[in-house]
């Protein structure tokens, strides 16, 4: 049993990302909605994981009300029944930029390499269709957060979106409530932050 459990094939959650947006920047035709289609599917789970990507890429300050659209639509297309990710046009045919898609990916490597140490399919339940919509709702509140422009809060919930999205990928269910345990802190996180603003300004406003 454990020499099974050995040799279970390691899951890559990183090459799969990095091989198709080079051959699509190669091609010169890499996008948002190209990339999701190169990764296979359009599941909710692969485009949680590369909508979160966006998220972290290094933009200028306020970018996140841009790049926190493709996760919110997506989360919200799952809260509200549908089977799969419609991106609308406008979105898909968004460009990116390979070399700084790449840097994020590579920098995310710690916390890919203690994910796939860890990821195998467990805790079906989560997964069912009967579940999609709560599931849905929770990651839409957790992406909401992104769009919102508070300094210092957009890192934590992106990282705990892309842990759920890997789990939703490789249908662990442990690892997607940990990404969602997650999301719950970066929540809390952010309305502590908008609350202590909020006091600041009333302190200095006669």
């Amino acid at each position: 049993m454990n020499r099974n459990r050995g040799s279970r094939r390691r899951v890559s959650l990183s090459l799969p990302i990095l091989r198709t947006s080079r051959d699509q920047h190669d091609a010169g035709n890499l996008t948002l909605g190209s990339l999701l289609s190169g990764l296979g599917e359009t599941s909710f789970g692969w485009a949680v994981v590369v909508f979160a990507l966006m998220t972290m890429l290094p933009l200028p300050p306020g970018s996140s009300l841009v790049t926190a659209l493709p996760v919110l639509v997506t989360t919200a297309q799952m809260m509200l029944g549908y089977r799969h990710v419609r991106l609308p046009g406008p979105l898909a045919r968004l460009r990116l930029d390979h070399d700084k898609l790449r840097r994020t990916v590579l920098r995310l490597r710690p916390v890919t390499r203690r994910l796939e140490r860890v990821l195998r399919p467990r805790n079906p339940a989560l997964f069912r269709r009967r579940n999609e919509r709560a599931l849905g709702a929770a990651l839409f509140v957790i992406a909401f957060t992104l769009f919102l422009p508070v300094p210092g809060s957009g890192w934590f919930p992106a990282i705990s979106l892309f842990v759920a999205g890997v789990g939703m990928v490789e249908h662990d269910g442990r690892v997607t409530i940990w990404g969602l345990v997650m999301g719950a802190a970066s929540v809390l996180l952010t309305v502590a932050i908008v609350v202590s603003l909020a006091a600041s300004a009333e302190a200095v406003i006669p």
